[in-house]
């Protein structure tokens, strides 16, 4: 819709333009309502003063003396001052102030509402704030330099007059006068008042504040401020805002003093609560709660200023108030001292931005503007005022002071202090600042308001950033002069603690918090200030002064030990102001010390030898404790340099090395790369290997001892020199020697082997020329001397022998006892040898081992050796079991005795106990063949024997597993066998593997022989050789399922499609065996495509064994089944679908293998190939219906056209079913059984079941109503389309129930689609041609409903002579469904014919649909209450034209008024009884014999109502009595008196249609009644009785009721609904031309009462007996004039009830009450039945 088009519309049209109109003092208490703070009144008075640059205010109350308790009878100050402040209530309130006098813009600016002060350089703003004062005050009153302006009111209008002063009243101050309009307000507590007044002091433009109470003056306050001095803005600061709006021109600070003089009286409490709670109790101070305009004092301004006795004002920033003296009069006087930093704002806006910020504020943005910021000095937080005070006179200035100072919070004035505080201990002023209407807070809603206030808000915080380095500076100017007097060259502890206080306190004052009540204020002008310094650093407090924060680091620890260097923030300072530290830290403007501190330090100085242990100790610390990389670590060490005590200088990049004192002693000589002990003596093990350096070893030791010997080191601490020294290093290395490495040992020996460090009885040797002291076969050995404390295994590792070499025993035993003693036997060496045994060096072991020096037995004798000898590790111990296997054994004499000290030694030289493994092996192998079978067995025995005792348990025997020594079950006794090739399960004989000689099955695991073969190996052969009849496959098969578990998933995978399966045919097999007849081959086949047992369905189709459970066990997991897939069979049917058909025999089976398909349907669709298959093959089974003989005698190809009978039977003639195979586009889905019994012989239609249709659909058959083209022939639309709309609305209604229960994917179009794209059409004729694709076919029938597409939606024809609601339901599913059901179009048929309570009787959910008419209600409602609005609006129209008709004619023809009498009253009308009875009698007499005239007359001829008030069926209308009514639109004026006005006659009307009322009970009882008439003595006014009961609500929602002498009243509601439907929507038709409520109207039905209608307490009831014998057949023919009479005649019907809201008798008051309705209402009423007319293309006339 174009909006626009029609706002154009509007304003061009003639009708008369009319202002609008305010309400004066609703809207004065609607502002007031947004004035709800503290001392408003007093805040908008002193801003007035202060734009009207004002410097002295005085405010003045004045009392008035109480009447009840008199005045004390001591005339002392304190006195009074008690009594006034405990019974004395407000008069007035005078504020007087010195600014410029008003002008006449001021003037007129101060009776015009919002119109505020157009100078963007004031406060005001609104124009509103002056308008406060009538909070308490009617009527103000101001005056102004030499004019004055009063304020009263004429009812809710505001006045004023305005007047010139006399000379002598006249002045230049400005005073404005508010008489409070309650005398019962008592005086406000002063010391809250005080305080405020303080405060609004601190940022405006005015010097004094005097406060007044009469004639004592409470309190003065003075502002004073020091000359302003310009600050210095830095170059880092980014003086613009972030939307560039605003920037910081220029700053100024200055020191502002405030003094105060008060009187005692300010800070006394007036008295114990419980009797102050009874003083207000009994004031008149007025209920808030109930007020309800500005007469009640919506908010007494007065009561406000009591406010501080009456409530408790405890706030959480207001001091603890002081002890008062008793002297109330006594004044006191105090100062504070405050320091106020000033920006210059300068603003840069866009046009578009100016006007829209002028159009909100009324004035144009300023284009400067200042911001400044009040913070407490230092010196007064710290108590250092000037000059000495008392603590009670300190107490009293602290709580008057108390919200001046910004001690705990600081807030945003805007000239005054508002509600919003700013997040840092500082006020803020913002004069430009645009708040709220109730300036209490900052506006940050409307759109470019709040932009405005967010740009002042960061500037604010940029102002906050300048101030902030401007206290630093002084911080910093005051530590340097401190430096100066102290004669410091730089800044030293003591400065900085003396001046540590001021820097906290500056720390503490620009402490963000979060704000109220608006959060985004603080974090606006906290963002400012973090962000507008480019370099992202800010002035910190330091160690060495005020820094850039980047220079200054936070301590974490004490590092002043050994750097001191590093500015870092003092201790007390962090502990004082945590948060500031903390957001300085957040921001990254201040780190901890970090490393590079630390390296820059440690670059810059070289340590002393007492700084370089304490620095150690540091990196030690972080780098074990991981707080520090150890590269960082290194880094410092590689910087760091030291001198030690004696002056040598270290360098710590150097050192690699520390010494462990309990290794290496201290007085030992250490390489130069280790560092002293004296600086590592503090430090760990672990400490000091986290610096990177590793202790000091034995071997690097040495090795620097043995290299540096005559170079580097002096004779006397030579390693191979000196035996002195000798004997020091040797016991070191000895008491380490069990720690060291065996590498390190070798290195050791390596080192000093070499070299002469053994000092002996011969001199210094090397270690292999010397021996121990216990070697003492010759005499002129170098024995070892002098060494003590070094062990015999170090000495013997070093090469110290402790016995002589076999060579010299040889050379020098052997050869001197040859002749004397005879040489030495094999034993006798042996038994040498072993004494010395653990002193034989290992090369003379090893060479003992490789000389032949023993000899064997001599073949059959144990006691004598032969001849030749052998090795000792080719030898085996002398045992006979050895003997029995023919192994060398030893010669020994006597008893061997393998643990003696010989038998040991030959042990160690090879001399073997038992064979090995592979040697019994090759006897087990090798005997066979020789004819040595019982060896073979020996060397069996002996290895099964002697398993686990010799070890052969452990032998790992991989290299002989091929070799060919076990015997086998087998014919031959000499056949062997290798580990692996053979085995102990007999079952592996199926596949041709040997098994383990049976006795030999138990040591089977020793000789490694597994029980069965590797099953790889077995499947292999079975695939490579598969069983050829079932009797070997069962073996084969059997054996293969008991190893089940021992076959990979992939194994049985690939076995799937290996053909090794042998089938045989049926016919060509005998027996369970399967050995083929006539010795055929049988076939093999693959798992995947056999199955197991014996399937009826299957079996003709598929192969099918039976191998036995066990063999059946293996099949199963290569992948056979019981039964086919679902993917085989549709292979198969796809395939071959006539084969399976012939082989099924049967189309029900055939149809449960469809069945079983289309259950699987959605995993055969992910076989693209087959599903595409399935789509195009013609496996399908269908249908065609063979009619009889009788169908068939005409030719398919002949063209048919009939026309069929509503009665036409196509079930008459059932055919025969003849099923085939077709592919799914031949076949058609029956979804209309009307098309199918015309054509049913032409077609091929699949099985009627949804699980098969759905599966033929999906494969791509079509639906039949796709096959039928269907043409409908629409005739001519009528002119009445009533029925259309009721049917339409009826559709939608029923199609929420119809498709409810119809799941979504169902659902073609649901009632919304339908509400937007059906139309209904009654039209005379339909008829429906039906015509078959691809036939020659073609049907035609009439119809009564059918349905069309159209461009838009859908049409619905229905014939206006009636419709066949089964037609209509037949032709709407198949738009509603996407494939309808034959019983669907029966639901939805019986959905529309029932009524909605049958409906819900049956258990429909309605509900919905009867909420829906109630919405329809509410609508309806809302335009009936529009229409009476409408209605009360032109009767005050009336009214007042004719109160200024009258009063014209007062004018022109002054009179003397008489009594009015109504319009169009007679003569003879109740109200003009008493002026005229007689002739009132007289014409009463006359017009019973009269009849009336006029419209009425016609009507109650028509209606039956002019018998005298008899009718056939009474109303009880008009009776005698009643006198000729004025036609429409006159009135009678009996002469001399004054025409009653239109208006008060309609206003009577209205009233008795207000007072119906719906009846609120289910039944209604009431007897007959029979009243006697006054007025005609022969009239009797008759009431029927009624007994009725409700029984149902209509379809409009009107209640129907009924007489409880009908016996059945269910058969009654259902004979009768629609014609109950009729009535109820045409008496909700009349009740819209009166706008009543529907439900005042209610329908019964007595057919033995007389009454037509009866009006019970404005409840109405129509009987409906009488609507269905004189309109009912009528109105159902939907005819226009049979509805206009209708609804005329009831229309009648209510006139006259209704006018018994007025008058209950049927008296002549009644009648003039009843034509009154009838002419008032009758152009509406003519209205609506042209509206009838129209809907049939006529108007109708009511006959």
């Amino acid at each position: 819709m174009d909006y626009s088009a029609l706002r154009a519309q509007t304003l061009s049209s003639t009708a008369d333009e009319e202002a609008v109109t305010v309400n004066t003092r609703a809207l004065i208490d609607k502002v007031l309502a947004r004035y709800s703070g503290e001392w408003t009144v007093l805040r908008e008075l002193l801003q007035n003063a202060s734009d009207a640059s004002a410097t002295n205010v005085s405010i003045r109350f004045e009392t008035i003396p109480s009447t009840t308790v008199p005045a004390p009878i001591s005339g002392d100050i304190s006195s009074s001052l008690r009594h006034v402040l405990q019974h004395h209530t407000l008069k007035r309130l005078v504020v007087t102030n010195n600014g410029q006098p008003f002008a006449v813009s001021d003037w007129a600016r101060l009776k015009r509402i919002a119109e505020g002060n157009p100078d963007e350089t004031k406060i005001g703003a609104f124009g509103v704030g002056f308008y406060s004062v009538f909070a308490d005050c009617e009527e103000p009153f101001v005056s102004s330099g030499k004019e004055a302006m009063a304020f009263y009111w004429k009812g809710n209008s505001l006045f004023t007059r305005r007047t010139t002063l006399p000379e002598q009243s006249a002045s230049r101050d400005t005073t404005f006068v508010l008489d409070y309009r309650s005398e019962g307000s008592p005086v406000p507590s002063l010391m809250p008042l005080c305080q405020f007044l303080a405060t609004s002091l601190t940022f405006v433009g005015l010097e004094v504040i005097d406060l007044w109470l009469d004639e004592w003056r409470l309190i003065g306050l003075t502002k004073k401020a020091s000359p302003s001095v310009d600050l210095p803005i830095s170059r880092d600061i980014q003086t613009k805002t972030a939307e560039g709006l605003m920037k910081v021109a220029s700053v100024q600070r200055q020191t502002v003093q405030m003094d105060a003089t008060w009187m005692n009286v300010v800070s006394w409490k007036a008295r114990p609560a419980h009797r102050l709670a009874k003083a207000i109790s009994n004031s008149s101070v007025p209920d808030f709660n109930n007020m309800t305009n500005a007469g009640s004092s919506l908010r007494g301004f007065f009561s406000r200023l009591a406010r501080g006795p009456v409530e408790n004002h405890a706030k959480e920033d207001d001091p603890q108030l002081p002890v008062t003296s008793d002297d109330l009069g006594q004044t006191s006087t105090v100062s504070v001292f405050m320091r106020t930093t000033t920006a210059e704002i300068r603003t840069s806006v866009s046009a578009s931005f100016a006007q829209e910020l002028e159009r909100a504020t009324k004035k144009p943005p300023p284009k400067t503007t200042q911001l400044a910021l009040l913070t407490a000095s230092y010196e007064q937080e710290a108590g250092l005022s000037s000059g000495p005070r008392d603590d009670k006179t300190s107490g009293q200035g602290e709580a008057v002071f108390a919200t001046v100072l910004p001690n705990k919070n600081g807030r945003i004035f805007i000239g005054f202090p508002t509600h919003q505080t700013t997040s840092v201990l500082a006020h803020i002023s913002a004069q430009s600042v645009i708040p709220t209407v109730e300036r209490e807070s900052i506006d940050l809603n409307a759109r470019y308001v709040r932009t405005w206030n967010m740009e002042l808000l960061r500037a604010a915080g940029i102002l906050c950033r300048v101030a902030w380095s401007d206290e630093m500076a002084e911080v910093g100017h005051r530590l340097s002069r401190m430096a100066m007097r102290n004669e410091h060259k730089n800044i030293g502890q003591t400065e900085i603690l003396t001046v540590l206080p001021e820097a906290i306190h500056v720390l503490r004052e620009f402490t963000f918090k979060h704000t109220t009540p608006s959060t985004l204020v603080g974090d606006l002008i906290e963002e400012a200030f973090w962000t507008s310094n480019r370099r992202a650093s800010i002035e910190m407090f330091s160690t060495h002064g005020i820094l850039p924060s980047h220079d200054v680091r936070i301590a974490t620890e004490d590092l002043s030990s050994f750097v001191q260097g590093i500015p870092i923030l003092p201790q007390p300072l962090m502990d004082a102001a945590p948060e500031f530290v903390s957001k300085i830290k957040e921001y990254g403007l201040v780190t901890e010390i970090t490393i590079a501190d630390v390296k820059k330090q440690l670059e810059a100085k070289i340590l002393d030898d007492n700084q370089l242990p304490e620095f150690l100790k540091w990196a030690a610390r972080k780098s074990f404790n991981r707080e520090v990389p150890i590269s960082t670590i290194q880094s410092l060490l590689d910087v760091a340099v030291a001198t030690g005590s004696n002056g040598t200088v270290l360098a710590l990049v150097e050192i690699k090395l520390f010494v462990n004192v309990s290794k290496i002693s201290v007085e030992m000589p250490l390489p130069p790369n280790t560092i002293p002990f004296e600086y590592t003596k503090h430090l760990t093990k672990a400490e000091l290997e986290s610096l990177g350096w590793e202790e000091l070893q034995i071997v690097p030791w040495l090795r620097y001892l043995v290299e540096s010997a005559n170079r580097a080191l002096p004779a006397e601490k030579s390693l191979d020199q000196s035996p002195a020294f000798a004997a020091q290093v040797l016991p070191i290395l000895s008491k380490q020697w069990d720690s060291l490495s065996q590498s390190s040992k070798a290195s050791i020996v390596t080192l000093l082997q070499a070299r002469t460090i053994i000092p002996t009885r011969l001199g210094m040797r090397k270690p292999s020329e010397a021996y121990f002291a216990s070697v003492k076969l010759f005499e002129d050995l170098p024995i070892v001397n002098g060494l003590h404390g070094v062990k015999d295994k170090v000495l013997l590792a070093l090469g110290v022998r402790k016995t002589v070499e076999l060579s010299v025993v040889f050379e020098r035993l052997l050869s001197e006892n040859n002749d004397a003693k005879g040489q030495w036997s094999h034993v006798d060496l042996i038994r040498y040898l072993a004494s010395v045994r653990d002193d034989i060096p290992t090369d003379e072991i090893k060479r003992l081992r490789n000389t032949a020096i023993c000899p064997v037995e001599a073949v059959g004798r144990s006691d004598k050796p032969a001849s030749t000898r052998y090795k000792v590790m080719d030898l085996f111990e002398p045992k006979d079991a050895l003997r029995e296997l023919q192994f060398p054994t030893l010669q020994w004499p006597g008893i061997y005795r393998a643990g003696s000290s010989e038998g040991k030694f030959l042990t160690s030289l090879g001399l073997k106990p038992h064979p090995s493994v592979p040697e019994l092996f090759d006897i087990m192998a090798s005997a066979p063949a020789q004819g040595q079978l019982k060896l073979r067995d020996r060397a069996l025995t002996f290895y099964v024997v002697n398993y686990h005792n010799n070890g052969y348990d452990r032998f790992v025997s991989s290299g002989l597993s091929l070799q060919q020594f076990l015997p086998v079950e087998s014919e031959s006794s000499t056949a062997l066998k290798a580990t692996s090739e053979c085995f102990t399960n007999e079952r592996a004989t199926a596949l041709g593997f040997a098994i383990l000689r049976r006795d030999l099955h138990p040591h089977a695991l020793k000789f490694g022989v597994k029980r069965d073969p590797p099953i790889s190996v077995c499947i292999q052969r079975m695939v490579n050789d598969p069983p050829r009849y079932r009797s070997d496959a069962v073996v084969v098969f059997g054996y293969l399922a008991s190893r089940l578990a021992e076959i990979p998933q992939a194994t049985a995978e690939q076995l799937a499609s290996r053909m090794f399966i042998p089938v045989s045919p049926k016919a060509e097999t005998s027996g369970r065996s399967g050995t083929p007849k006539n010795g055929v081959v049988p076939r093999f086949a693959s798992p995947e495509t056999c199955f197991l047992g014996d399937n009826a369905d299957y079996k003709d189709i598929f192969d099918f064994v039976d191998f036995g459970s066990e063999a059946n066990a293996f099949l199963l997991k290569c992948g056979s089944r019981d039964e086919p897939t679902k993917t085989q069979l549709a292979s198969m049917l796809v395939q071959d679908p006539a084969r399976i058909l012939g082989a099924l025999q049967s189309t029900d089976k055939y149809l449960n293998f469809l069945r079983n398909i289309a259950d699987s349907l959605p995993s055969l669709k992910k076989d693209k190939a087959l599903y595409k298959e399935m789509k195009r093959a013609p496996f399908l089974l269908a249908y065609k219906e063979i009619l009889g003989s009788s169908t068939n005698s005409k030719p398919e190809t002949v063209k048919r056209t009939e026309e069929l009978d509503d009665d036409f039977d196509l079930d008459e003639d059932a055919g025969i079913k003849e099923w085939a195979l077709a592919s799914a586009e031949e076949i058609v889905l029956i979804d209309d059984f009307i098309s199918y019994n015309l054509f049913r012989e032409n077609l091929l239609v699949a099985p009627q079941e949804e699980t098969l249709e759905a599966f033929y659909h999906t494969l791509g058959s079509p639906l039949l109503s796709t096959k039928v083209e269907e043409t409908s022939r629409i005739g001519s639309v009528v002119a009445d389309q009533r029925m259309a709309v009721k049917l339409r609305k009826l559709v939608l209604e029923r199609s929420r129930l119809f498709l409810h229960d119809n799941t979504a994917d169902a659902v073609h179009h649901d009632v919304r689609w339908l509400e937007d794209n059906l139309d209904v059409q009654a039209v005379h004729s339909i008829s429906l041609r039906r015509s078959l694709r691809g036939r020659n076919l073609t049907l035609t029938e009439k119809r009564t409903a059918a349905v069309t597409q159209q461009t838009k939606g859908w049409s619905l024809w229905v014939t206006a002579g009636g419709y066949d609601m089964f037609q209509v339901s037949q032709a709407l599913v198949g738009v509603l469904l996407k494939r309808p059901k034959p019983h669907s179009t029966m639901m939805f048929e019986m959905l529309l014919s029932t009524d909605l309570l049958k409906l819900r009787s049956r258990g429909y959910n309605v509900d919905r649909i009867l909420r829906s008419k109630a919405a329809e209600a509410r609508v309806a409602e809302d335009r009936r209450q529009k229409q009476l609005q409408e209605e009360e609006t032109y009767i005050k129209r009336q009214e007042q034209a004719w109160k200024d008709k009258r009063e014209s004619r007062q004018h022109e023809h002054p009179s003397t008024p008489e009594q009015p009498q109504l319009p169009g009253s007679f003569v003879e009308s109740p109200e003009q009884k008493q002026v005229a009875r007689a002739e009132h009698d007289e014409a009463a007499e006359t017009q019973v014999a009269r009849k009336t005239r006029g419209l009425f007359t016609s009507l109650t001829k028509r209606f039956g109502l002019d018998e005298g008030g008899k009718s056939v069926e009474p109303i009880k209308g008009p009776q005698a009595g009643q006198q000729p009514g004025p036609p429409p639109g006159q009135q009678i004026v009996k002469k001399g008196k004054d025409v009653v006005p239109p208006h008060m006659l309609q206003q009577k009307l209205l009233g008795a249609i207000g007072a119906s009322r719906a009846h609120d009970s289910s039944t209604l009882f009431s007897r007959p009644q029979t009243n006697h008439i006054a007025e005609v003595s022969s009239y009797c006014d008759e009431k029927p009785g009624h007994d009725i009961s409700f029984l149902a609500d209509t379809a409009p929602g009107i209640k129907v009721f009924v007489s409880n002498m009908i016996p059945d009243k269910s058969a009654f509601l259902q004979t009768n609904a629609g014609n109950l439907n009729l009535f109820a929507a045409l008496l909700v038709d009349c009740a819209q031309v009166f706008a009543l409520p529907q439900g005042t109207l209610h329908i019964f039905h007595d057919e033995q009462g007389t009454s037509i209608a009866f009006n019970r307490q404005g409840s109405l009831f129509c009987n409906f007996h009488f609507f269905a014998q004189l309109h009912g057949a009528g109105v159902r023919t939907g005819r226009a004039d049979a509805r206009s009479e209708a609804m005329v005649y009831w229309w009648v019907v209510l006139c006259h009830e209704l006018a018994h809201n007025l008058v209950a008798d049927h008296s002549a008051e009644h009648s003039y009450w009843t034509e009154n309705f009838v002419s008032h209402y009758f152009p509406t009423t003519m209205m609506k039945v042209a509206e009838y007319g129209r809907s049939q293309g006529g108007v109708s006339q009511v006959k």
